[in-house]
């Protein structure tokens, strides 16, 4: 009788074992999927890390995310309209002074968001007078007028990949144009 509790007793530690095994390998697999989807920090090298370094930076990154969301949800409903005004000092004012003009550069594409109030009128064609004179064509140009407010997308590249765009002038010269 002893013999057979013994070998019963071990098959079931083996079975535990075998179990906790591939459960630590599963765990390592799901860590592994985990820091490849956060961007690593230039400081430390992927492999100086720890497992639990490695899931630290996950969870800051993910709080980092968090309040990404919501800084841009509260952009978002200032720009709708939905949260014009907030009281700083004791004085209403506005919390985003229009117009408000955005550029995006990447390689050789240039993306310009301009937001207006109905109130605020310029010319169209000089904006985009301005990106052509910059080495710009404008491939896509469209608005929206939403509550006392437009919305301006402009996509544009650059006509010679070589030459290049330079954003900054773009947006230096654009903000002088709507500033008049």
């Amino acid at each position: 009788m002893k013999g057979g509790y013994g070998s019963g007793g071990s098959g079931a530690k083996i079975d535990r074992k075998v179990v906790e095994k591939n459960r630590r390998i599963h765990m390592k697999s799901l860590c592994f999927k985990l820091s490849s989807l956060i961007p690593k920090d230039h400081n430390f090298p992927k492999d100086a890390l720890s497992q639990y370094d490695h899931l630290d930076q996950a969870a800051d990154y993910i709080k980092t995310l968090r309040e990404r969301i919501e800084s841009l949800k509260q952009r978002k409903k200032c720009a709708m309209g939905k949260e014009k005004y907030k009281e700083v000092g004791g004085e209403m004012s506005n919390e985003f002074g229009l117009p408000l003009i955005e550029v995006r550069h990447q390689d050789s594409i240039l993306e310009v968001i301009l937001i207006t109030g109905l109130k605020k009128r310029f010319m169209f064609y000089e904006v985009i007078g301005v990106l052509e004179e910059e080495g710009a064509e404008v491939v896509n140009a469209s608005f929206s007028v939403v509550g006392d407010k437009i919305f301006y997308t402009i996509h544009s590249q650059a006509i010679s990949s070589r030459i290049g765009l330079e954003a900054s002038r773009v947006s230096e010269r654009l903000n002088e144009l709507i500033q008049q």
